[in-house]
């Protein structure tokens, strides 16, 4: 059986597109036939559910149940999980890995563990780092700059971003760039994945009449961002083949 993979994608404060990071890897994941399922904690009403209602399911991650709901089925699953991490509860959520030995099964091998750790561009977010970095142990660990809401990086200059930076062992830095804000507006309208807004398709596949130059500038910053996620080798990481390398 293969060994489970588990990809947290969260950060410590709203508003830095934690959960348009996690559509695209929804959609990396479809578009190189990677089994997967996803969580969206943002409970009681999830914004990823709505865009992937198929493989998402909306949980509270703070009760031990839906822990339960998300861990014991690791082994019976699709092999790849996502979760989408409310805002706020990145550290509180790692925490609470550590406190049920999830993390300690990822460093002996038994899970491959990623995290996402999207920035803001605030000084604070670096503290973030520092606080979050202390459970990567075992883990693959992903500092996203995320410029989708044309985010101004950074606050702080690149000489004090190396110095959180270089304080973590094997951390490995991603760029979502910015998607044109009309194409943006119009996936969120259409309540679809990027990919299907791509393919001009909508919510149950049936023919859509999406804009020709929006639906350009989404399929030119999808293959962007997959790019870099092709950069580091995701695919690998989930133990899987690019479509890319395929053909």
């Amino acid at each position: 059986m293969a060994k489970p993979v588990v990809i947290v994608v969260g950060a410590d404060k709203g508003g830095v597109g934690k959960t348009t990071v996690s559509r695209t890897l929804l959609d990396y994941f479809s578009a190189n036939n990677v089994q997967t399922r996803a969580f969206d904690t943002e409970s009681p009403r999830g914004t990823l559910k709505r865009f992937h209602p198929e493989i998402t399911e909306i949980v509270d991650m703070t009760t031990t149940a839906d822990q339960m709901k998300i861990f014991d089925t690791l082994n019976s699953g699709p092999a790849v999980t996502v979760i989408d991490v409310r805002a706020g509860l990145l550290s509180p959520a790692l925490a609470s890995l550590r406190d049920i030995g999830f993390l300690d099964a990822a460093r002996s091998g038994q899970i491959t563990f990623a995290v996402f750790h999207i920035l803001g561009p605030s000084i604070a977010s670096l503290d973030e780092i520092a606080e979050t970095s202390s459970f990567m142990s075992g883990a693959k660990y992903f500092l996203v700059k995320n410029f989708i809401n044309d985010t101004q990086f950074f606050q702080w200059d690149q000489a004090t971003y190396n110095s959180y930076f270089n304080k973590i062992k094997d951390a490995t830095d991603l760029t979502i760039p910015k998607l044109n804000e009309m194409a943006y507006e119009q996936v969120e309208v259409s309540s679809v994945p990027f990919l299907k807004f791509v393919a001009n398709k909508g919510v149950h596949d049936d023919a859509a009449n999406y804009s020709f130059v929006l639906r350009g500038y989404v399929r030119h910053w999808l293959a962007n961002v997959w790019s870099e996620y092709d950069r580091i080798k995701l695919t690998d990481l989930v133990g899987a083949k690019s479509a890319k390398g395929e053909k």
